[in-house]
């Protein structure tokens, strides 16, 4: 951002764009009015200071509810822009802008569509434009930086047309994908960049390396943020190489094909991160799990997990495979909405029979319990075992929500249960409060049609709750249908990971870095 100018007033607004997908994509404008204060008669999207106790985003929903009646049942949150700041010293004003892109749901979603943007006193009309009409000029007459706010938000607009199409392209399959771990979306944002990139020319100057890293920037912000932790260290240690390739003194045809190289190069490393925690997992049991269990007759390793990962899936059986221990006594939690621990179950069973035949002398006892039952679940457990999708920098651990629940019941009902995170490193997130990480509101038509399915009494009327007009009712009805939650650090008692077992301290020594990198690749765009 721009230093600050002490003779102006300093306003934080946020600009949010209303955008149809419908066919052609259209942007909504609307003219100010001549009772507001700055700008009276130009076009310009949903505006408004953010205030002291608001985030930008709840500030841009605020906005949107004031100034057009829209709601999260009208529109969805679609993109987040790099904030910039400028100064106007013709209305005495230094603006930082939060730029933001709401997605119009259609009339066949069973919402309002167009007929929701009701404007307010602060409007005189609306009406749709092609983002290619928008333009920073007095002839167009919108406010002033309208063009860039638009282009923070809808970047792939200033790109040709094939690098558009790529980074359009990824982050669609990002946003759309929801049975992936952030492992696997991580690796689609890494492949999408290398089309981007292989797109974008090669005529490597400042401006080439500035939209490589705010196309970067955008594949982590807005493809899947609530797991894109690892998403943005994979960029931050790929950028990190590709400027050394980008300063050297070489045609720039040279340099294109070395940064593709490059590219296949970081995607085809992330292979090995799977196999380096596996065998981390299996040496912290050696050195932490069979000295307490040696004097027993028949040794068992009992282990608890909600965990659809692969990774996860994979280190228990060659753990368990590489180890003097005869029977593994494994439960999993079914982790409700999309009931993945099922899936978990099913897959370890048919590993385990492809790998031990019926005369083995490993046995397997593989229970699953419904995500309720946690507490029962726990009894006599040795490890809780957890993924990981984002670590803030405290050590605490953004997992799938039914974790806290699992791991707080097994420390109250063993307590000499430790639990455990297996996780790649690039899953550790800068500095910056928990709270501050929201958490993903998805779809809560996943449990309804579950219960519908499942022929439950009362859905129904219960549906009919959820679609009901909050205008005319004196009642709201809402299902939460959130993904992930918080396990706090105090409750974990290592990090396994490609570098072997860590603690907090290390975690800490980690966030730090990544915010260095952050500050380097991103704080200037």
């Amino acid at each position: 951002m721009n230093q600050s100018n002490p003779e102006l007033k300093q306003r934080s607004v946020v600009s949010s764009f209303i955008c149809s997908d419908a066919g052609e994509t259209k942007v909504a404008l609307f003219r100010r009015s001549e009772k507001v204060n700055t700008y009276q008669h130009h076009l310009a999207p949903i505006s408004g200071s953010i205030e002291s106790h608001e985030t930008p985003v709840a500030a841009a929903w605020r906005e949107l509810k004031e100034e057009t009646t829209l709601t999260p049942r009208d529109v969805d949150l679609w993109r987040e822009g790099k904030p910039f700041t400028f100064s106007d010293p013709s209305v005495g004003r230094q603006w930082t802008i939060f730029p933001f892109l709401f997605r119009l749901k259609v009339s066949r979603e069973g919402v309002r569509g167009e007929e929701g943007i009701q404007i307010d006193w602060e409007h005189e009309s609306w009406e749709w434009y092609s983002p290619e009409r928008i333009q920073d000029d007095e002839k167009f007459g919108g406010v002033p930086r309208l063009k860039e706010s638009l282009r923070r938000v809808w970047f792939e607009g200033g790109m040709n047309e094939g690098a558009s199409k790529a980074l359009t392209a990824g982050l669609g399959e990002l946003k759309a994908d929801h049975q992936s771990g952030s492992h696997e979306l991580t690796s689609i944002a890494l492949r999408a960049f290398r089309d981007v990139i292989a797109q974008i020319g090669e005529d490597i100057d400042t401006k080439w390396w500035e939209t490589a890293r705010m196309s970067a920037w955008h594949l982590w912000k807005n493809g899947r943020e609530s797991m894109g932790a690892a998403t943005l260290n994979a960029f931050l240690g790929l950028l990190t190489d590709m400027e050394e390739i980008i300063h050297e003194t070489l045609d720039s045809k040279v340099k294109w094909e070395r940064l593709l190289a490059l590219l296949d190069h970081h995607l085809d490393k992330r292979k090995d991160m799977p196999r380096r925690i596996k065998r981390s997992f299996a040496n912290y049991l050696e050195c932490n799990f069979l000295s307490t269990t040696s004097s027993k007759p028949t040794p068992s390793l009992v282990i608890l997990t909600l965990s659809a990962s692969s990774t996860i899936r994979d280190s228990i059986l060659e753990a368990f495979a590489s180890l003097p221990i005869p029977n593994l006594d494994l439960r999993i939690l079914e982790s409700r909405p999309l009931c993945e621990g099922v899936n978990m179950a099913s897959s370890i069973l048919s590993s385990f029979q492809s790998r031990f035949h019926s005369s083995s002398d490993r046995h397997l006892k593989l229970s699953v319990h419904t995500d309720a039952s946690a507490a029962l679940a726990s009894k006599e457990v040795d490890f809780v075992l957890l993924g990981a999708d984002r670590i803030s920098d405290s050590g605490s651990v953004s997992n799938k929500t039914g974790s806290l629940p699992a791991v707080l019941s097994a420390k109250h009902v063993c307590p000499t249960t430790k639990v455990l995170v297996l996780s790649e490193l690039e899953k550790v997130a800068e500095p910056g409060a928990e709270s501050d990480h929201s958490h993903e509101e998805n779809d809560p038509k996943e449990l309804v049609c579950c219960w519908v399915d499942g022929g439950l009494k009362g859905v129904k009327i219960l549906a009919e709750g959820i679609e009901a007009d909050r205008d005319n009712t004196n009642y709201a009805v809402e299902v939460k249908n959130i993904y992930f939650e918080w396990v706090p650090a105090e409750l974990i008692d290592a990090y396994i990971c490609e570098e072997g077992t860590l603690d907090a301290t290390a975690i800490q020594g980690k966030a730090q870095q990544v915010k260095q990198k952050v500050d380097r690749y991103f704080g200037q765009l």
